[in-house]
């Protein structure tokens, strides 16, 4: 198959209108598939499902008893069972078919997931060409409204990353958001260290936090947040590992963040955006996306 590099360069990172679905038919693969259903009838997306590895008699007939379980029409969704390399050929995939979001099924604890959250995982989320949505929780029970959003100020990513999670939170249903800005300031240390009162401490971290709270609402008045309740919020703390206690603590449901950088600029080097503590022990869904820019 050829491909048309045209075709997704510079692409936007939503609306998602083709979901792949990564297939390792472990026993989490039904909820999977059927939170996959979910999101490609509520965004009118095309479903794509791979499995990588020995196609089997055996497989076939679990795959098609799941699909038909969860409400999914084998003549409308494209099934591609293939061999190699696991990451090289979800990737490949992804590509030629034009892949928006690529879903993978994670659990924090199961055995099973170290397939995705070794170095797999890692590898995909820095080489796809496309958003990553890696499922911690797929309970049909629970209703999944909690959503936030790490909003680096200081990124050129940050405002595609903040549109697509606006765009995937209205596609789904959700009321609320709320957008998270990580600061992690040496100076701001430093300048408080050098205090020599409590006063000029807490005049310091106000203008401070004001600051960075201006920057983040600047952001957010560019992007279209339609009838979205949107939450600001600031917090201190080493990029990645912050936002991932931030969401453990609000028990969110879905944590959003850019995809992390390959190509370093002079402001990436400034700006890094650590994705590996989240990944080492996922709080929650996790919305990677890739804004293609």
């Amino acid at each position: 198959m050829e491909f048309d590099i045209q075709k997704l360069k510079k692409r936007p990172a939503f609306p998602f209108e083709t979901i792949a679905v990564g297939l390792s038919f472990s026993p989490r693969m039904e909820s999977v598939l059927a939170e996959a259903k979910k999101i490609a009838d509520a965004c009118n997306a095309k479903l794509v499902l791979i499995h990588v590895g020995l196609k089997t008699k055996e497989k076939e007939s679990i795959l098609d008893n799941i699909l038909f379980t969860a409400g999914i029409d084998v003549k409308k969704a494209k099934i591609i069972w293939t061999e190699g390399d696991e990451v090289d050929t979800i990737l490949k995939i992804c590509k030629l078919n034009i892949v928006d979001l690529l879903v993978v099924g994670a659990l924090e604890k199961e055995n099973l997931i170290k397939f995705y959250l070794g170095s797999i995982a890692r590898t995909i989320c820095r080489k796809a060409k496309c958003s990553v949505l890696l499922l911690t929780n797929t309970s049909s029970q629970k209703t999944k409204n909690k959503v936030i959003v790490n909003a680096g100020a200081d990124h050129p990513k940050t405002m595609h990353t903040i549109n697509t999670a606006f765009y995937f939170a209205k596609q789904i249903g959700i009321k609320e958001v709320t957008l998270v800005h990580e600061v992690h300031s040496p100076a701001l240390a430093m300048a408080m260290a050098e205090s020599s009162s409590a006063p000029e401490v807490t005049k310091i971290k106000k203008e401070f936090t004001e600051e960075e709270s201006s920057k983040l609402h600047n952001i957010i008045a560019k992007c279209d947040t339609g009838n979205l309740k949107i939450n600001e919020k600031v917090i201190k703390g080493k990029p990645g590992y912050a936002v991932r206690q931030y969401a453990i603590t609000k028990k969110a449901d879905l944590l959003v963040i850019n995809s992390p950088d390959t190509h370093l600029t002079f402001l990436d080097r400034i700006f890094t955006h650590d994705i590996e503590y989240i990944l080492a022990d996922l709080p929650c869904n996790l919305l990677i996306v890739h804004s293609r820019v």
